[in-house]
């Protein structure tokens, strides 16, 4: 049986990853190199589709890579690599623009949440056509499934259509790609407006765990997490948002079911709750803080690392564009 294929990115748009990038995708890539053939990419293409310093993103581009080695990506049993090093994806991007209605790009909804804060006259073709480059990403390395948050379901589903657009036109050429989304934690919300999704772009630090914060920070950011009055522990997501979601949180790192952890809290008050609950965001982030600490001390080493990791991708993404081109009508390369 052919092991199935995963691809997915992050993008290196912060100075650190927080919990909800961990529980909702990282540590979903280090388990997935068990049981799946695993490509994944930093993609800072993706980051310069609004203003940018380039010296700022060069470095977080590191140290979103010391981050996902740090968490357990091992380049024995996966592909890292950073997305501008291999430049197919920039080629079939192109390709598959040319197969994207202008109306459908327009139907994605977050070209227009981006594209409303600042006006979308304002906004790149970049942004515009960001979908399309995703489309490129997942489709050059032929993935069986993309692991990717709820909110990128719309994308993944542009993806399938120029896939099977492509096939139907041009003879099969691409995997159709099905999304893996584990629904327990598909949502995790600011700490401080527990309505809405943890965000870089729109919380503020106090509602963000980061995973590279200092513990003093992480037990600080649980403990004043907003709760609600009545002091029991249990989950509704209507009524107790912010107990719900902190529920969540305990309930994925420990693996605990979240009825049992309710049940072990009860009407106790939220205070030994929260403790618990910070120690055990603790626990887990220390260890691969410290990693990616060791990983940056050694930039030519990591560097090194994510050379390789562009070369065994353009392996990959070469047999895809080649069959591209032929069928496209392009001329061999030289």
């Amino acid at each position: 049986m052919t092991t199935r294929r995963v691809f997915s990115g992050i993008q290196p748009t912060a100075d650190s990853f927080h919990l909800g990038n961990y529980l909702g995708a990282v540590r979903q890539w280090v388990d997935l190199q068990a049981s799946r053939d695993a490509i994944y990419c930093v993609v800072d293409l993706h980051a310069i589709t609004v203003p940018y310093d380039p010296e700022q993103l060069r470095r977080r581009t590191r140290v979103a890579a010391a981050q996902l080695f740090a968490a357990g990506l091992d380049p024995d049993r996966c592909i890292l690599f950073v997305q501008s090093q291999v430049p197919e994806h920039t080629e079939l991007n192109w390709v598959l623009g040319c197969l994207t209605g202008f109306g459908e790009a327009n139907r994605m909804t977050q070209f227009k949440d981006k594209s409303s804060k600042g006006g979308a006259d304002q906004a790149s073709v970049g942004l515009f056509t960001y979908p399309v480059l995703q489309a490129a990403d997942i489709l050059l390395y032929q993935a069986d499934e993309v692991p990717v948050g709820e909110d990128q379901r719309q994308h993944l589903e542009l993806s399938r259509n120029l896939a099977q657009r492509y096939n139907h036109r041009f003879g099969p050429t691409f995997t159709v790609p099905a999304p893996y989304i584990l629904p327990a934690v598909s949502k995790i919300t600011d700490l401080q407006d527990p309505t809405s999704k943890m965000s870089k772009s729109s919380s503020a630090p106090a509602g963000i765990i980061d995973l590279l914060d200092e513990p003093a920070a992480i037990r600080r950011k649980i403990n004043r997490a907003v709760t609600d009055a009545d002091s029991v522990v249990r989950a509704d997501d209507e009524a107790k948002p912010g107990v719900t979601n902190l529920l969540r949180i305990f309930s994925a790192l420990s693996g605990d079911p979240i009825d049992e952890i309710a049940a072990r809290y009860g009407d106790g008050g939220y205070g030994g709750f929260k403790k618990d609950l910070g120690e055990l965001v603790v626990e887990t982030f220390t260890p691969i803080r410290e990693r990616t600490h060791q990983y940056l001390a050694d930039p030519d080493a990591l560097d090194a690392m994510l050379a390789d990791g562009a070369r065994r991708a353009r392996v990959i993404a070469g047999e895809t564009m080649a069959a591209v081109r032929d069928r496209c009508g392009f001329p061999a390369h030289p």
